[in-house]
């Protein structure tokens, strides 16, 4: 099954400065994005590839980092999915779950084109978990 990474998986694994070391669960996830890599599995979407280029200062690591994103082509975003992504933004607040507009927007995209989603931030995956409980994702 294709995955959509999260920002937050991609900057584990691309902007992670190497002083820093990796705890157990990140490396778990920076393993998992490689091998979906490598099986061809990871889909991207164009608020995602924003959010990794966003803030970076040096204009040879931007380019560097947008030249390793480049072979993931987009996937479209439909209006449908906006109308979707409000309807979950709504169902994940009425649960009293913090799921943001760009997050709801991607949850959206990924239930239309049967996604996994691999993320590590724990408000996103709560939306999941949510989501999946509703019987709103399969």
């Amino acid at each position: 099954m294709k995955l959509l990474v999260d920002t937050c998986i991609w900057s584990l694994a691309l902007r992670r400065r190497e002083s820093s070391p990796l705890n157990p669960l990140e490396q778990q996830a920076v393993a998992e994005l490689r091998e979906a890599i490598q099986d061809r599995r990871v889909a991207m979407v164009g608020p995602i590839r924003q959010e990794i280029l966003s803030g970076i200062r040096d204009p040879a690591q931007f380019a560097r980092i947008e030249a390793l994103l480049d072979p993931f082509r987009d996937q479209l975003i439909v209006s449908s999915d906006y109308i979707d992504a409000a309807r979950l933004f709504n169902v994940c607040r009425a649960h009293g779950v913090e799921c943001g507009p760009v997050d709801t927007l991607l949850l959206a995209v990924a239930i239309r084109l049967r996604l996994q989603v691999l993320t590590r931030d724990k408000g996103l995956a709560r939306c999941v978990e949510l989501l999946k409980a509703e019987g709103l994702w399969s």
